[in-house]
């Protein structure tokens, strides 16, 4: 599932993690794999989960193990058909490295 359309004009990163945790919204994900999920490195994922914390896109429970889930407002109520389509800009922007 991908995040809510008015969320995905974001940096690219961004845009990767919160569609990470909108799959994993009931469990949430540590940042080891957030890391693993959205292939980047660590300083680019650091400075993507800032600014998404910043806008309150994500919340962190701080437990015996740190948890990054997304906000209620970037998980789409239910799963739509756009999700399975993929832009051909999308497609080409994950099989290329930029």
């Amino acid at each position: 599932m991908r995040a809510k359309r008015e969320y995905r004009n974001r940096e690219r990163t961004e845009v990767a993690v919160l569609d990470a945790l909108v799959d994993r919204a009931e469990d949430g994900m540590t940042v080891f794999e957030l890391r693993a999920a959205v292939e980047v490195d660590i300083d680019e994922l650091e400075d993507a989960l800032a600014t998404l914390k910043e806008d309150d896109l994500i919340a962190v429970d701080s437990g015996s193990e740190t948890v990054i889930k997304p906000a209620d407002r970037v998980v789409p109520d239910e799963p739509t058909d756009e999700d399975d389509d993929e832009s051909f800009g999308e497609w080409l922007r994950d099989r290329l490295p930029f």
